[in-house]
């Protein structure tokens, strides 16, 4: 194992080339911008392409074409820049196309956008949550390989914390197990053979192999979709055994939601954590199940209140559910905010479990 000290951007640009990517196309902004960079001054010697694309618009439109080729492609912006890329994103799911996209979020936690999109069609893709640099280079990899197995696009959300901080990480490849064999690309193998191919989210073929049409294609990406939801779901918890309340949260904040967990049950007070490692599919039963029995659910995010809904659905009233997070950055809009500190989420999570009719 050989660790060394990387910014979480270049440590993720890593992962991602020491997985197979070979192609990144994508469009500067903060935080992203460091992520771009670092593909771009990466992957030329590892055999692969980065380009710095003139739109968000046309880094998505370029990885698409990538992909439809057979090689490991990706892209990523801010939450604003993926805005623009989310027809793109509804047309790469129904194509069965395995993109992998990462999200460097500003000053906000962008659940919505990240597991119901903006996009048409009956569309949903897998979404991973890492809350620190060791987990980014894990996930990232992992998002590569699930995006292979599902021919589907997996994203990888992050934040300017987990672009901008360093940690000392090992990038060695992982090994996640066997993959299906790619036989889908359009790679120009197959002309004047009668086994050429078309990929399209329309479900169209050539004249000798036809597709399913659109109503074939949408219902079979939407029966995988119920698959990938039984088999992909994912979180991590602690201190259930003995836990009162219960405090629910995603990303880099829930490593400062755990720790003020620690430093409450120190003081006496039982309270454990469940962190949705997957936003989508999201662990409902795992929540539900940590939810059952507790005096209170308490929801720690960086928005006005956002995954606070599945939690609300998986909890179905077997616990109150209060938000304790909130809208928090700093004055230009991208980066750490007040609320993103352990003493200001401990004493929030004693005010809420301490307010009459929730007792701690």
């Amino acid at each position: 194992m050989t660790r060394r000290l990387m910014e979480g951007s270049e440590a993720m640009a890593e992962a991602a080339i020491a997985s197979g990517c070979r192609f990144f196309a994508g469009y500067p902004m903060t935080p992203f911008t460091e992520l771009l960079e670092h593909f771009a001054a990466k992957l030329p010697s590892a055999g692969g392409v980065c380009v710095n694309a003139e739109s968000e618009l046309e880094a998505i439109g370029m990885a698409w074409g990538a992909l439809a080729t057979g090689a490991r492609a990706a892209t990523g912006s801010t939450g604003q820049g993926l805005s623009l890329m989310q027809e793109s994103f509804s047309e790469i799911t129904l194509a069965e196309l395995p993109l992998v996209a990462f999200n460097m979020a500003r000053g906000q936690g962008d659940y919505f956008q990240s597991t119901r999109g903006g996009g048409h069609g009956d569309y949903r893709h897998i979404v991973l949550a890492p809350m620190d640099i060791g987990e980014a280079v894990e996930f990232t990899q992992l998002a590569f390989h699930l995006a292979d197995v599902w021919r589907s696009p997996v994203l990888v959300q992050g934040d300017y914390l987990l672009a901008h901080t360093a940690e000392a990480v090992d990038v060695t490849p992982v090994d996640f197990g066997s993959l299906p064999a790619k036989d889908w690309p359009v790679d120009g193998s197959g002309g004047g053979t009668g086994r050429s191919k078309v990929i399209s989210p329309l479900g169209i073929g050539k004249t000798n192999t036809p597709g399913p049409g659109i109503e074939g294609q949408q219902q079979a990406v939407a029966d995988k979709m119920t698959r990938v939801a039984s088999a992909e779901a994912r979180s991590e918890s602690g201190f259930l055994e003995d836990a009162e309340h219960l405090v629910v949260a995603f990303g880099t904040p829930a490593k400062f939601v755990r720790y003020a967990v620690r430093r409450l049950r120190d003081k006496g007070l039982r309270v454990g954590y469940v962190r949705p490692i997957t936003l989508w599919p999201f662990p409902t039963d795992a929540v539900a199940e940590a939810a059952a029995g507790r005096r209170s659910v308490l929801v720690f995010e960086l928005n006005s209140g956002q995954m606070i809904d599945d939690v609300r659905l998986a909890v179905l009233g077997r616990a109150p559910v209060l938000g304790i997070g909130g809208i928090s950055t700093d004055h230009s809009g991208f980066g750490v905010g007040a609320l993103l500190d352990v003493e200001v989420i401990a004493g929030r999570i004693e005010e809420a479990i301490t307010k009459e009719g929730v007792p701690a």
